[in-house]
């Protein structure tokens, strides 16, 4: 008979984790119930709100934000514009056919809501298009929201003329499509990650419902997220994009590993006691050690999340957001409805429970002998690890970042292939730069003098394209000229840099009191990475240590702490240094599907390091808690970390795994801002699970024996820690795993 009788998990001493668990084991179909009312409130509650979209000038940042706000404020913003470009099928253009298709566009345009004006046809310099422009009204997001009614009647149009080819680019239609493109891949990668990841389970626990039940939690938890996301969109506005992917992404690969971790530590205290332990007296067990240390982790992502707020953008404020929303409600799951079903389903998840425990041993004996070299050389197993992270990382250190723009969206969205043959066709169609001058009214004529002269400076020059755009209202001029390079190109930097730092100081800095800026696609981009770079050492500052203190407070030592802020660091380095070393270069083009930017998004670097820092510790965390185990019942810490390793090494790698395989399906989003996430915490948590947590980690606790605990050693004191599965475990016969040297083994995970 199954003992119940639990001496560690009652009483007033017990943890809110063993409390909150206790009550779901006994009464599981409330919690259940529960549970799915909150993820349906969530759900409700989200799509009654709505999500609020970010506005436009959450995203002017630096001088170019300046300069936007001042056309802005004048009403003199760029309009969006939207191309027609009709071409031939094939051979010379038919004048006839293309001439009946551009009346044709211009009359049903001229009559769709959100147009402003259709322009004249403009024919190419070499005479086979014919461009008619589509000035659309209102702000951006009023354009992006009605383009799609062009879209539909430009479709129409095209239809009725087989003849031509009749195609549309533009700022808002490469917008929506992108934005359609990427959520049609996310549902794919969905599609793949959940059978994908519940194999992998089916494959760790050899029991359909033991792998279906974290596959089941991580997903209402995703859910359950996005509808909250959702209401924290208006405060935090949602920058669209990348954000519910980054989402999908963590909400998978954390809610699967935290129900993993629980339900491998269930099966295993019912291993250790031969079947005598119930499942809800061992779902107790397990809230008192799996489910601590799934708090703690919680805490300890959390808190690296929200170093991204620092970032002052609006990008990382809604990804920071959606991440620790999901990681809280999968931590909530965790500890209720993740109880209540284990002891719902009761012996059918056991799977191959008692062939595990026959098994024990020996995969033990497999794990002591791969820590052999951390302990028995740990200074020659430092040294070997330290190079191999250097090598990897030291590719960092050539980092270029760079913005994302029209040439680095995917050519397999219509309006973006059209926009490389629109700049091709209309070199002044591409990128422009626009300057924003602001002087008293006394000035104004001192004004347009300087532009005046600041147009016969760039005339002629092949820094840019075309003739300039001049506009005026009240106190306020704008300056617009076109750029016939590639955005984010050398010679278009040039432009930029030339314009800032010798053409605008020549002619607008010699009049007294003028106020000027430089905006534009190219500005933008400039700007914005120099931002990123200034807060990127405040982020890092605050998450080290913030991490570091959660460390602390988790198991009461300094060192151990500053230990895992280093191998987090290290984790980092090295994902930098694949980024640059695969992204900044061509060699790895046809493997993953994208073509070289010749530079990193300059969003990657604090994104990875954020997500990264918070998962590394979530693996350190689960290590350590049961070397602590082991200490605090006696066991020196050369063989606490063995043990304690040992025991964890099957849960800990079954999580990588699967979070490998969640991140790897990133590769097949058709955006190299979301292949450049892949790689790097694929790269990371693979690094992470193979060099710092077989070598750096154990040689570096072996080296520093004992006095890693300082100032407080857990074996010192009397209290009972209500983590401590010795402590916690029910009363009766257990049947512990033998230690032995190097191949000693705890309990086997």
């Amino acid at each position: 008979m199954a003992r119940t009788r639990d001496s560690g998990t009652n009483g007033p001493g017990r943890s809110t984790t063993v409390r909150l668990a206790g009550w779901s084991a006994g009464h599981p179909w409330r919690a259940v119930a529960g549970w799915l009312v909150f993820v349906a409130l969530c759900v409700g509650a989200g799509s009654a709100v709505g999500t609020n979209q970010g506005s436009v000038s959450a995203f002017w940042i630096g001088e170019a934000g300046r300069a936007e706000s001042m056309a802005a404020a004048a009403g003199l913003g760029s309009p969006a514009v939207e191309n027609v470009l009709v071409t031939a099928v094939a051979g010379p253009l038919d004048e006839g056919a293309a001439g009946a298709a551009v009346r044709d566009v211009t009359r049903a345009l001229g009559a769709v809501p959100g147009v402003a004006g259709v322009g004249a046809a403009v024919r190419s310099a070499d005479g086979t298009a014919l461009r008619v422009p589509v000035t659309m009204a209102g702000g951006t997001d009023d354009a992006r929201k009605a383009v799609r009614g062009v879209l539909a009647w430009v479709a129409e149009v095209r239809a009725d003329h087989p003849g031509v080819r009749i195609e549309q680019t533009g700022g808002p239609s490469i917008s929506v499509g992108v934005n359609a493109k990427q959520g049609q891949d996310l549902a794919r990668t969905e599609m793949i990650s959940l059978p994908v990841t519940f194999l992998i389970l089916f494959v760790v626990f050899g029991a359909v419902l033991a792998a279906g039940v974290p596959v089941l939690v991580a997903v209402t938890a995703f859910a359950g997220s996005v509808g909250l996301y959702g209401v924290a969109s208006w405060v935090f506005p949602d920058a669209g994009g990348a954000a519910i992917s980054v989402v999908f992404m963590l909400g998978m690969a954390v809610g699967v590993d935290y129900s993993l971790f629980t339900l491998k530590r269930v099966r295993e205290e019912r291993a250790r006691g031969a079947g005598e332990l119930d499942h809800t007296a061992a779902v107790k067990v397990a809230a008192a050690t799996a489910g601590r240390a799934v708090v703690t982790s919680g805490v300890a992502v959390v808190v690296s999340l929200a170093g991204l707020y620092l970032a002052d953008d609006v990008i990382f404020s809604s990804i920071a957001t959606g991440a620790i929303l999901v990681v809280a409600v999968s931590v909530l799951g965790s500890l209720t409805v993740l109880p209540a079903l284990l002891v719902l389903l009761g012996g059918r998840i056991d799977g191959r429970l008692r062939r595990s425990s026959r098994h024990r041993a020996p995969a033990g004996a497999t794990w002591g002998r791969m820590l052999g070299p951390a302990l028995r050389r740990p200074v020659a197993t430092l040294l070997v690890a330290v190079a191999v992270t250097v090598a990897l990382a030291w590719p960092a250190t050539t980092m270029r970042l760079g913005v994302e723009g029209k040439e680095t969206f995917p050519a397999s969205v219509p309006a973006v292939a059209t926009y490389a043959q629109l700049t091709r066709l209309f070199p002044d169609q591409g990128a422009h730069h626009l300057v924003a001058v602001r002087a008293e009214p006394s000035r104004a004529g001192a004004v347009q003098d300087a532009l005046e002269a600041l147009a016969g400076r760039t005339a002629g020059d092949p820094h840019y394209a075309g003739a300039p755009q001049i506009r005026t209202s009240g106190a306020t001029s704008t300056f617009r000229i076109a750029v016939p390079h590639p955005e984010n190109s050398a010679p278009a930097l040039a432009s930029m840099q030339r314009l800032r730092a010798e053409l605008l100081p020549q002619t607008l800095g010699r009049v007294p009191g003028v106020e000027y800026a430089v905006s534009g696609e190219i500005a933008r981009g400039v700007d914005y990475s120099a931002h990123q770079a200034e807060r990127i050492p405040w982020v890092i500052g605050f998450v080290c240590l913030a991490t570091l203190l959660v460390m602390v407070v988790a198991f009461g030592s300094l060192v151990l702490a500053a230990l895992g802020v280093l191998i987090n660091l290290a984790a980092v380095a090295v994902a930098w240094g694949v980024l640059a070393l695969v992204f900044q270069n061509r060699w790895a083009e046809d493997l993953l599907g994208f073509t070289s930017p010749g530079f990193v998004g300059s969003r990657m670097p604090l994104m990875v390091f954020a997500i990264l820092v918070g998962l590394s510790t979530d693996y350190q965390i689960f290590v350590v808690s049961r070397i602590r185990e082991a200490v605090r019942a006696g066991v020196p810490t050369r063989r606490a970390v063995v043990e304690g390793i040992s025991a964890t090494a099957g849960t800990v790698t079954s999580a990588a795994v699967i979070m490998i395989s969640v991140f790897a399906g990133f590769l097949f989003i058709d955006r190299i801002e979301m292949k450049e996430v892949a790689v790097a915490l694929t790269t990371a948590v693979l690094f992470d699970a193979v060099v710092l947590r077989i070598l750096i980690l154990p040689a570096a606790m072996t080296l520093l024996g004992e006095r890693v605990w300082w100032p407080r050693h857990p074996g010192r004191t009397g209290a009972v820690d209500p983590g401590d599965a010795r402590a916690a475990r029910p009363a009766g016969p257990v049947r512990p795993g033998p230690v032995r040297g190097v191949g000693a083994t705890g309990p086997g995970s």
